[in-house]
C-alpha cells in the first residue's frame, strides 16, 4: 500500500532528529491532560508513538485516496451552482472525508473542542505529505489555522460554536483579507464591518481571491474605524457562510484548481467581533498569515516532492544513445541540486516550525500559566529569544521553500524534456502548482521585506551561533564535521562584512540588496542544518547522506555567496537611479 511517510526516509529522519520530545512536553503541558482525556498522551514517549501513528495514517490516505485522484481533480477543478453554493471535485471531497474520519481536521486544537492537540510540527509534516499528493488538497486541509485563530483570541462563546464543528471536519474555513484593490497592502482594506443600535455586527463590502471562500467559517478582515484610514481601524470578525454571503465567481487561475479561490459580496451578513477592535491587522492577523507562511512553506516542499520523484524515476528508465539519461552529467547536476534544494527547505521549514511550537508554548505560560519569580522571568527571556528567531525564520522558510517548488518543478519538466510540458506526466501541473506560492501569503519579495530586519539587526547571526555551539544530539562535532563547521564559522566574516557595508548605505540601497543578503544567510543556515544532520545519532545511514549534502551544499552554494557579496559590496545602483531607461518606457496602447 502506498504510504508518503513511511516512503519518505527524509521525513523520518527529520521527524526522529528534531527534539519532538521537548515541544511534545510543551504541548501536553507536562502531559497534564492526561488526567481527564485518558488518549491523551502520559509521557513524551507515547506522545511521539502517537504522533507517528498519526503521521502513517494521513501517509496511508495521501497515498492511497489523494493522490490516485489529483489529476482528475485538477481537470475537474470546481463548480459554482447556480444557488451560488460551489461543489467540491470528487477527489476533494472524499480526500476531506478521509481526514475527517480518521480526526485530522483539528489538529492542532485543544482535546476539549475535540482535536488532537497535536504541535505544529507535526501539522506541518502532515502539510508536506499532503501536498505532494495533492497541493489543491493542502489549500483546504491546511486552513485549519483559522480554527487556531479563534481558540488563541476569541472568547468562549464563540470557541464553543465553532471548533468542534471544525475540529470534526463538519465545517472548513476561509481566512477572508483579500481586496480588489487590497492586496498585500492590507491597511487598505475597505470592507466595514458595523454594529446596529442592538450593538449586533455586520460585514458589508466585497472581497476578491479568497481560498476555499465557500467554507462555512469566514474570518473577515474589516474597517471597523472608518476614521481611521490605515490598519489601526482595521478589526477581525467571524461569520458563517449563509443567504447575505454571496459567491460571485470562482476564479479562473494557473494551477491549484481542485481549490476554490473566490470573490465574495459580503451583503450586511451578520457577525462577532473577534478579541478587541482594532487589533485586527495588527495582532490577530499577523498571527494567522505567520502559521499561514509556515503551512505555504510546507506546500513547497510537497510539491518539490512530488517533481523531483517524477524526474528521479524518469532519469533512471529513460535511455538515450542506448544509456539511462541519469548517466549524462547535465542530468545528474539537475537531480543533485534539485535534491539538495529539496533537502535544504524542508530543513529549514521544519526548523522554523520546531521554533514556532517553542513560542507558542512560552506565549501560552505567559497568558495561563500563573508564573511567577525566576520562572517567570526564564520564560519571557525564552519568549524574546524564540520569537526573534521566528521573525527570521518564518519568512525565510516560506521565501525559500516556495521558491525553492518553482526552480525543482522547472528543473523537472527538463529532466522530462518534451515529455515533461505534456500532461502525460504531472509535472506540468506541479509547475502550474507551484507559481502561486511565491505569491499568496506574502510574495517572495514581500517575506524578504521580513527576514532582512532580522540579518541586519544580528539575529541570523545569534542562530548561526547557536546551531555552531554544538550539533543538537552530541556534545560535540564529530571529527568528519568539523572542518565544515569551520568553513561555515569562516563564512560569517563575509556575511558580517555585506552587513556593515549595507548599513554604511541608504535605505533604497538596502532594499535593493535585501534578497542577496538573505539568500547568503539562508545559505549558511542550511549548511549548519546539514552538518547538525550529519552528527545524527539516530540513524548512522541517514547521517552520512547529510555529510554528503552537507559538503556538495557548501561546494555550490560558497561560490554563490562570493557573487553575491561582489554584488553587494560594489554600491552599483543603477536599478534605482536610471530605472526608467534601464525597464524601459511604459508601453502606451494607441
Amino acid at each position: 500500500m502506498a504510504n508518503f511517510y513511511t516512503d519518505n526516509d527524509d521525513i523520518q529522519f527529520l521527524f526522529k532528529h528534531f527534539d519532538v520530545a521537548t515541544i511534545a512536553e510543551l504541548q501536553e503541558e507536562g502531559f497534564r491532560f492526561h488526567e481527564a482525556y485518558d488518549f491523551a498522551p502520559d509521557d513524551a514517549d507515547d506522545a511521539i508513538d502517537n504522533y507517528e501513528r498519526i503521521l502513517k495514517t494521513v501517509g496511508e490516505i495521501c497515498g492511497e485516496e489523494v493522490d490516485p485522484t489529483a489529476e482528475e481533480t485538477d481537470q475537474l477543478g470546481n463548480v459554482l451552482n447556480d444557488d451560488g453554493s460551489v461543489t467540491y471535485a470528487p477527489g476533494i471531497a472524499n480526500a476531506l472525508a478521509k481526514l475527517s474520519q480518521a480526526d485530522c481536521m483539528g489538529f492542532t486544537l485543544p482535546y476539549e473542542y475535540g482535536g488532537i492537540n497535536c504541535p505544529q510540527f507535526v501539522f506541518t509534516i502532515t502539510n508536506d505529505m499532503v501536498t505532494r499528493a495533492d497541493a489543491a488538497l493542502m489549500n483546504i486541509y491546511g486552513l485549519q489555522g483559522n480554527a487556531d485563530t479563534l481558540n488563541a483570541f476569541a472568547d468562549e462563546d464563540i470557541k464553543q460554536h465553532y471548533l468542534p464543528r471544525m475540529a470534526s471536519g463538519e465545517w472548513t474555513g476561509a481566512m477572508v483579507l483579500t481586496e480588489p484593490d487590497a492586496g498585500s497592502d492590507l491597511q487598505a482594506v475597505k470592507t466595514r464591518a458595523y454594529q446596529d443600535d442592538d450593538g449586533n455586527w455586520f460585514i458589508h463590502g466585497v472581497k476578491r481571491f479568497i481560498t476555499n471562500g465557500c467554507g462555512r467559517v469566514l474570518l473577515v478582515l474589516c474597517r471597523t474605524e472608518p476614521d481611521i484610514t490605515d490598519g489601526r481601524g482595521l478589526s477581525l470578525l467571524v461569520c458563517e457562510n449563509g443567504p447575505t454571503v454571496k459567491i460571485r465567481r470562482l476564479e479562473n487561475k494557473l494551477g491549484i484548481h481542485g481549490s476554490p479561490t473566490c470573490e465574495i459580496y459580503f451583503d450586511h451578513v451578520p457577525a462577532q467581533l473577534v478579541g478587541e477592535r482594532q487589533r485586527g491587522l495588527i495582532t490577530y492577523v499577523m498571527s494567522l498569515m505567520n502559521g499561514a507562511r509556515i503551512g505555504i512553506a510546507a506546500q513547497g516542499v510537497g510539491i518539490g516532492e512530488a517533481a523531483h520523484r517524477v524526474a528521479r524515476d524518469y532519469a533512471h528508465s529513460r535511455k538515450q544513445f542506448e544509456t539511462p539519461i541519469e548517466n549524462f552529467p547535465a542530468v545528474r547536476e539537475l537531480l543533485v541540486n534539485n535534491n539538495l534544494d529539496l533537502q535544504a527547505a524542508r530543513a529549514l521549514t521544519y526548523f522554523a516550525t520546531w521554533h514556532v511550537d517553542v513560542e507558542n508554548a512560552c506565549l501560552r505560560k505567559e497568558a495561563f500559566g500563573n508564573l511567577e519569580g525566576d520562572e517567570k522571568k526564564a520564560n519571557k527571556r525564552q519568549l524574546r529569544k524564540v520569537g526573534r528567531y521566528n521573525k527570521l525564520l518564518t519568512p525565510m522558510a516560506k521565501y525559500y521553500a516556495s521558491e525553492m517548488a518553482v526552480r525543482v518543478s522547472n528543473n523537472a519538466m527538463a529532466v522530462l524534456g518534451g515529455s515533461g510540458y505534456m500532461k502525460d506526466y504531472p509535472v506540468e501541473r506541479h509547475l502550474r502548482d507551484a507559481r502561486i506560492t511565491t505569491i499568496y501569503e506574502g510574495t517572495s519579495q514581500l517575506q524578504v521585506v521580513a527576514a532582512i530586519a532580522g540579518v541586519l539587526s544580528g539575529t541570523c547571526k545569534t542562530v548561526l551561533e547557536d546551531m555552531l555551539e554544538k550539533p543538537s544530539r552530541r556534545d560535540e562535532w564529530p571529527i568528519e564535521v568539523k572542518p565544515l563547521i569551520e568553513t561555515i564559522r569562516g563564512e560569517m566574516d563575509l556575511l558580517d562584512e555585506c552587513i556593515t557595508y549595507t548599513k554604511s548605505q541608504g535605505t533604497q540601497y538596502r532594499d535593493l540588496v535585501a534578497r542577496k543578503l538573505v539568500d547568503i544567510s539562508i545559505n549558511m543556515i542550511v549548511a549548519a542544518l546539514f552538518c547538525d544532520f550529519a552528527s545524527s545519532d539516530v540513524d548512522d545511514e541517514m547521517a552520512g547522506k547529510k555529510l554528503l549534502a552537507a559538503r556538495q551544499w557548501i561546494n555550490w552554494r560558497w561560490p554563490e555567496n562570493q557573487a553575491l557579496k561582489a554584488q553587494i559590496l560594489s554600491g552599483e545602483s543603477l536599478i534605482n537611479d536610471r530605472f526608467e531607461a534601464l525597464a524601459g518606457p511604459v508601453p502606451v496602447t494607441e
